[in-house]
């Protein structure tokens, strides 16, 4: 592609800056790949929540290369200091250069009290992985096109949590009345300030802050980016796969030597239990990106039985073992899709170590 070319392709998505965050270096390396197949030049990268937060600091002050950042797209779980906790501070804290920024949150995750808790700390959006191509650029496309109006009261501060006033509240009556009658409107991003009374509400009118640094162009029509290009990152996204399995590989080992570390150990396993737990999550998230959903569905089982407070014993720890056989298995055999046959057999003989070792000794005891 010609620069003539490249240009007519590029509605100034180019003049963004996108800043990812993921503890997960082969992660954050696809996340910088696809963006910038879709023309978002100018990426940067933090390996967690504290480097974030340097680079936020640092580029509002005109330091990182003078460069400001525009979005920012960040893993959920991310050991200590959670994507959640570096959502809180952009949106809350003095310190923050821009409570207005655009924060998309992604995750493998996605569970309802995940995303609701996103949503009441002012998420922009929530990508749930196993993630594509598309549906990251979708959510670009909202964040650019149609980014939602922001509002403060005396407990929220961030975008309106909802995308139209025709849609109901979460598992609630409407209290909100249909017009901006009862708000007070503010015209400047500089007044940020609680509400005096619960009852208070203010909306911020804003110029579309994103178009205006992308151009004149950009303002006249909708953020758009071919389907060539999108289909071409799309086909390098599942190249990956190979990558994948290697990193996978590495993650299953990880897994296995808590189990080690755990069974050797006479007294308190939480450390291990909760490493165990974090390693399921980021299996559970990649599985299904890279054609093999079948990892995603046992990470995610294990995920679920490891949660706290979990039972932190040797039958756990075999139940533990059979997931990573399972998952040994779809890696060695390379197993796509649901597996077939193979598949379910896989499935039977997880299901079958889950029941047998859910038993308690008493009750096997009792029964023998």
């Amino acid at each position: 592609m010609n620069s003539r070319e490249k240009e007519k392709d590029n509605l100034g998505q180019d003049r963004l800056s996108v800043m990812v965050v993921e503890d997960n270096e082969y992660m954050l390396d696809i996340f910088i790949t696809a963006l910038t197949r879709m023309g978002f030049a100018r990426t940067q990268r933090a390996k967690n929540a504290k480097e974030a937060v340097d680079i936020l600091r640092m580029s509002s002050k005109g330091f990182a290369g003078g460069e400001q950042v525009d979005i920012v797209i960040s893993d959920l779980l991310m050991g200590v200091v959670s994507g959640q906790h570096l959502l809180q501070w952009v949106r809350d804290d003095k310190a923050s250069p821009n409570r207005f920024l655009p924060f998309i949150l992604i995750s493998g995750a996605a569970d309802r009290v995940n995303v609701e808790g996103a949503r009441d700390k002012g998420v922009s959006e929530f990508i749930a992985k196993p993630f594509s191509v598309e549906s990251l650029y979708k959510v670009l496309q909202r964040i650019i096109d149609n980014p939602r109006q922001f509002v403060t009261t005396q407990t929220y501060f961030g975008p309106a949590r909802r995308r139209s006033s025709k849609m109901g509240p979460p598992g609630g009556a409407e209290r909100r009345k249909p017009d901006e009658s009862h708000a007070t409107i503010v015209y400047s991003k500089d007044r940020v300030e609680k509400a005096a009374k619960a009852s208070d509400v203010w909306l911020f009118k804003l110029p579309n802050f994103l178009k205006q640094k992308m151009g004149s162009n950009a303002m006249k029509q909708k953020f758009t980016v071919p389907d060539s290009i999108l289909q071409a990152a799309e086909t390098e996204l599942k190249r990956e796969a190979e990558g994948f399995i290697g990193w996978a590989k590495e993650f299953l080992d990880r897994l296995a030597r808590q189990v080690t570390e755990a069974k050797e150990r006479h007294g308190e396993r939480t450390t291990n239990f909760e490493e165990i737990n974090l390693i399921a999550h980021e299996l559970r998230g990649q599985g299904g990106t890279f054609g093999y959903p079948l990892i995603t569905v046992f990470a995610k089982s294990l995920y679920d039985v490891t949660k706290p407070p979990c039972q932190q014993d040797d039958a756990l720890l075999e139940i533990v073992k059979a997931h990573i056989d399972a998952m040994r298995a779809v890696i060695r055999e390379k197993i796509e899709g649901d597996g077939g046959a193979v598949g379910q057999a896989l499935f039977k003989i997880l299901k079958q170590a889950i029941t047998k070792y859910a038993v308690k000794p008493a009750e096997q005891a009792a029964t023998a």
